[in-house]
């Protein structure tokens, strides 16, 4: 059982290898899996592309940030400094989106 507590307000978006996350966390949502014997309907589909939509730009963004060699594998430094380079991480690539979205205002 994992030590870290999600407040309920926040909303919690996984994929399907998920499955038993409402236990813990109940704002959560999990894409529907066809059972042996049975598919899933037209509105359990529809829900698990929109899902998909939404999951996609997290995805995207974990790809950037596992650029850095550092969040790709295993961390080997003192757990108490992860915090901070994970921070210095994410706000590098903050700083490179905001530069982006400037140029394509610029243009």
């Amino acid at each position: 059982k994992s030590k870290i507590k999600i407040a309920n307000e926040i909303e919690i978006l996984v994929d399907k290898g998920y499955q038993g996350i409402n236990k813990f966390h109940s704002n959560s949502k999990i894409p529907f899996k066809k059972t042996k014997n049975k598919k899933i309907s037209k509105e359990q589909k529809k829900f698990n592309k929109e899902l998909t939509k939404e999951r996609i730009v997290i995805e995207h963004i974990n790809r950037k940030l596992k650029i850095f060699r550092i969040l790709s594998s295993t961390y080997r430094n003192r757990r108490r400094k992860f915090g901070l380079r994970f921070n210095l991480i994410a706000g590098i690539y903050n700083y490179e989106l905001k530069l982006q979205l400037l140029l394509v205002e610029n243009n």
